[in-house]
C-alpha cells in the first residue's frame, strides 16, 4: 500500500535523525547530503559539495554548490527547520528563498564578495571560485530542497538572468522526493517533446517487426537539436554507467571537432552513431513519413562523447553545425526491463571507447559477490544487546526501499532492526571507504562518481587477476574502513577547530595518513578487531583527532597563490604535501595506537585463509552451475566447438566427463574450464538450453 505524504515525511525525518546522530552530523547537512546524493545517483546533478553560507546580516545564503566541467554551476539552498509535522511551501516563501541564493551568486560576480570574507569561512571558498571563473559560467541551476510541500499554487518557475548568466529554478519537496522514490527507476524520467521544443519531430524509420518484444528506430539526428538537448539537459541524457565513464575522460574527442570545424558534411559518414533507449515514443505522420515527435526517458548509452563533443564545438569554437547530422539508433524498453536491458545494450554498443562491464554494471560478479555476503555475514552484537544485524551493501539504486515495499508494517520493522539504516552502504560508499586507505584521497576528493569510476577501474582489472581476493575478509574489512570512515566524520564535527567546512576533504586525508603511517611500519590498522566490535575504540579516535587536526592546519593554508581551499583538496601536490608531514605526524601518535597494530605477516594468515575458502566456494559454485546443463547439452557444445577448432585437448578431455553427467561427476577445478567453455559456446552463439543465449551473462 502507497505511504501518504505524511507517512513519507515522518520515515524521511526518523532517517535523517539517526543518519545525523550516526554520522555526527548537524540535521541541516545530513539533510542536503541526502537529498544530493539522491539526485547525483539518478544523475540530476554531478555532484554535491557542503557550503553552509549564511552572514548574521541575512539577504544572501548558499547550503551547497557543484561546477561541472562544461560551464554550469548547480547552487543548492535548503528550507529545512526540523519541522515535526508535514507543512507547505508558498510561492511567497520560494521567491524569498531563491532570492538569497541569486543575491550570494551577484555578490560573488559583481560585489567582491570574496575579499570581505575571511579565508576560513566557509562562503569563501566557493565566492572565490565564481569571481575567478565568471566568464567561463554559462548556466546556473538554482536548485532548493523542502522539507516541505511545495504549494498546488506555484505550477512553473520560469527561467531568468542572474548577474548576466542565464538561470533555471528547481525546486525538490517532500512530494518530489517521494515521487522519485517510489518509481521503480529512482529517477524523474525526462519528457521531450520535440514538436514544443524545435517546431517538428525526427524523422524516423521503424526496425522492429510488429511481433517484436519491443520497438526499435533509426533516426537522422540533426546536431543542432542534439547539442541544445544537451546544454538544456547535460548528463542527464547519459545512462548512468556511461555518465561515469565519461567523467573519468576528456569531454572533446579532437577527431569529431576537426571533423565538424572542416568537414561538416562528411560527419554522417565519419561517426559511428549514437545508441539510445527511451521508455516510450510518440509517432506522427508527415509528408515525407514517419517522425518521432515525443520521447520519455531518453537515455544515450554510446556515444556520449559524441554529444558532449557537438556541444562543446559550437560553444567554444562557434561552429556552425546546422549541416551536421548524426545516426541514431533508439531502443524504446518499458521501465519494467530497463534495469536489465539497458545495462546490456550499454555494454554491447560501447565498443570503441569500451565501457567495460567489470568497471561500471550493478550485475557485475564483483557487485553481485558483495551483495551475497552482507545479506549472509550477521554482524557481531554490539555490547548491551543481544541483537545481531546485517550491513545492507546496495548493489543497485534503490535495493534498501525496494526490499521493504512489499513487507507488511511489523515485516517492515522486523527489517529495519536487522538491517538498520545507517548500517546500508552503496557502491560510491564502498568506494570511498576503499580508497582513502588505499593510496587514492585526492581520487575520494573529486567527488563520489568521479572516485567510484577510478574504483571501479582498479577493482575490475584486480577482479579479473584474482576474483578469490574478494572473499568473507574484504567484507568485513570493507565494513570496518566504513565503520572508521564514519568515525571520523563524528570525530571531524566535534573538534573546537571545526567551522562548518572542508569536512569531506580533512576525513579523506586524515584516513590516508594513517594508513600511510602503518604501511611505512609493515603494519595495519586492526579492522577485524573493528568488525568484531563493531565501533572504534578510543585510542583510535584519540588518534583519528590529533591527525586530523594536524591535516586541517594544512589543507587551510595552501601554496602562494591558490585561493581555493576545495579546489587545493583535489591536486595530487595536496596529497603529497600531506604525506611529507607522516613522519612528524607518526611521532605525536601515542604509544597505546601502535600497540594495537597487527604486522602484515599476521594479518596475511587471515587473508590467506579467506582467500582458500573463497576458493572452496566459488569451486562448489562452478560445480552447482555445470549440474544444471544436462549431459547431452555438453555433447552438443562439444560437437559444435569441435567443428571450428575452439577445443583445447584439456577443454575436450573434460568435456567428454561432462557429456557423463550425472554417472560421473566432474570435479570443482574442472568446472571453472566447463563454465569457460560454456561461455565460449554462448559468444559462437550456439543455443544453450533451447535458447539463444549469445548476449547472456
Amino acid at each position: 500500500m502507497e505511504q501518504t505524504s505524511e507517512e513519507f515525511f515522518h520515515d524521511f525525518r526518523q532517517e535523517l535523525l539517526a543518519g545525523a546522530e550516526a554520522d555526527g552530523n548537524f540535521q541541516l547537512s545530513e539533510f542536503m547530503e541526502t537529498v544530493a546524493n539522491e539526485l547525483v545517483e539518478t544523475g540530476f546533478t554531478e555532484g554535491f559539495e557542503l557550503c553552509d553560507y549564511r552572514p548574521p546580516q541575512g539577504g544572501m545564503r548558499v547550503d551547497g554548490f557543484w561546477f561541472n566541467d562544461e560551464g554550469v554551476l548547480d547552487l543548492f539552498i535548503a528550507d529545512f527547520d526540523s519541522r515535526d509535522a508535514l507543512a507547505s511551501l508558498s510561492k511567497t516563501e520560494v521567491g524569498a528563498v531563491f532570492k538569497r541564493l541569486t543575491n550570494f551568486f551577484e555578490a560573488s560576480v559583481n560585489k567582491g564578495l570574496a575579499d570581505k570574507l575571511e579565508v576560513t569561512s566557509p562562503g569563501y571558498g566557493l565566492a572565490r571560485q565564481i569571481s575567478d571563473r565568471k566568464d567561463t559560467i554559462r548556466h546556473l541551476n538554482l536548485i532548493l530542497f523542502s522539507e516541505r510541500a511545495l504549494s498546488e499554487k506555484i505550477q512553473e518557475l520560469p527561467d531568468m538572468e542572474v548577474a548576466g548568466v542565464s538561470a533555471t529554478r528547481h525546486i525538490w519537496d517532500i512530494s518530489r522526493l517521494q515521487r522519485q522514490r517510489s518509481s521503480r527507476s529512482h529517477k524523474e524520467p525526462l519528457d521531450l517533446d520535440f514538436a514544443q521544443m524545435f517546431g517538428k519531430g525526427i524523422a524516423c524509420l521503424p526496425a522492429h517487426l510488429g511481433t517484436d518484444a519491443y520497438q526499435s528506430y533509426l533516426m537522422v539526428m540533426p546536431a543542432e537539436i542534439l547539442a541544445t538537448l544537451y546544454e538544456k539537459f547535460g548528463s542527464r541524457l547519459l545512462e548512468q554507467n556511461v555518465r561515469t565513464f565519461l567523467q573519468a575522460r576528456g569531454n572533446v574527442n579532437q577527431g569529431i571537432r576537426t571533423t565538424i570545424l572542416n568537414e561538416p558534411g562528411m560527419f554522417f559518414a565519419y561517426n559511428n552513431g549514437i545508441t539510445a533507449t527511451a521508455q516510450c515514443v510518440e509517432i506522427g505522420t508527415t509528408d515525407t513519413g514517419l517522425a518521432i515527435t515525443r520521447i520519455v526517458d531518453l537515455q544515450i548509452v554510446n556515444g556520449g562523447q559524441t554529444t558532449a563533443s557537438l556541444f562543446h564545438t559550437r560553444k567554444r569554437d562557434k561552429a556552425d553545425i546546422s549541416q551536421v547530422f548524426v545516426q541514431l539508433k533508439l531502443s524504446v524498453i518499458d521501465s519494467q526491463q530497463s534495469e536489465t536491458v539497458v545495462p546490456k545494450i550499454s555494454e554491447y554498443a560501447n565498443t570503441q571507447n569500451r565501457v567495460n562491464a567489470a568497471d561500471f554494471f550493478s550485475n557485475h560478479p564483483f557487485h553481485v559477490r558483495m551483495e551475497g555476503f552482507s545479506r549472509r555475514l550477521w554482524a557481531p552484537a554490539q555490547k548491551g544487546s543481544q541483537r545481531e544485524t546485517r550491513w545492507f551493501y546496495e548493489r543497485a539504486r534503490g535495493q534498501y526501499v525496494d526490499a521493504q515495499s512489499k513487507l507488511t508494517p511489523a515485516e517492515q520493522r522486523r527489517f529495519k532492526a536487522e538491517h538498520p539504516k545507517p548500517q546500508m552502504f552503496t557502491k560510491t560508499d564502498l568506494a570511498k571507504f576503499e580508497n582513502v586507505w588505499d593510496d587514492h584521497p585526492r581520487w575520494v576528493n573529486l567527488g563520489s562518481q568521479k572516485n567510484f569510476a577510478r574504483y571501479a577501474a582498479r577493482i575490475g582489472n584486480e577482479w579479473e587477476k584474482s576474483s578469490d581476493a574478494f572473499n568473507e575478509f574484504y567484507f568485513k574489512r570493507a565494513v570496518a574502513r566504513g565503520l572508521v570512515f564514519r568515525a571520523t566524520e563524528r570525530i571531524v564535527s566535534a573538534q573546537p577547530w571545526y567551522n562548518g567546512g572542508y569536512r569531506a576533504n580533512i576525513v579523506a586525508y586524515s584516513l590516508a595518513v594513517l594508513g600511510s603511517i602503518t604501511k611505512s611500519r609493515k603494519e595495519s590498522i586492526n579492522f577485524l578487531g573493528i568488525w568484531n566490535a563493531q565501533k572504534v575504540d578510543t585510542v583510535l579516535e584519540g588518534a583519528i583527532a590529533l591527525v586530523s587536526g594536524v591535516v586541517n592546519d594544512d589543507i587551510i593554508n595552501p601554496p602562494h597563490g591558490i585561493s581555493n581551499i576545495s579546489e587545493w583538496c583535489k591536486r595530487e601536490a595536496c596529497w603529497t604535501r600531506i604525506q611529507a608531514r607522516s613522519g612528524e605526524v607518526e611521532k605525536l601518535l601515542p604509544p597505546e595506537f601502535y600497540d594495537r597494530l597487527l604486522t602484515l605477516d599476521d594479518q596475511g594468515v587471515e587473508i590467506r585463509s579467506a582467500r582458500q575458502v573463497q576458493k572452496v566456494d566459488d569451486g562448489i559454485e562452478a560445480q552447482r552451475q555445470v549440474l544444471t546443463v544436462p549431459a547431452s547439452e555438453w555433447a552438443r557444445i562439444h560437437q559444435a566447438l569441435l567443428k571450428k577448432n575452439l577445443l583445447t585437448p584439456k577443454e575436450e578431455g573434460v568435456l567428454k566427463i561432462a557429456m557423463q553427467i550425472p554417472a560421473k561427476l566432474p570435479t570443482e577445478k574442472q568446472c571453472v574450464v566447463l563454465l569457460v567453455v560454456l561461455e565460449r559456446g554462448r559468444a559462437e552463439g550456439i543455443r544453450i538450453g533451447g535458447t539463444d543465449n549469445s548476449h547472456s551473462e
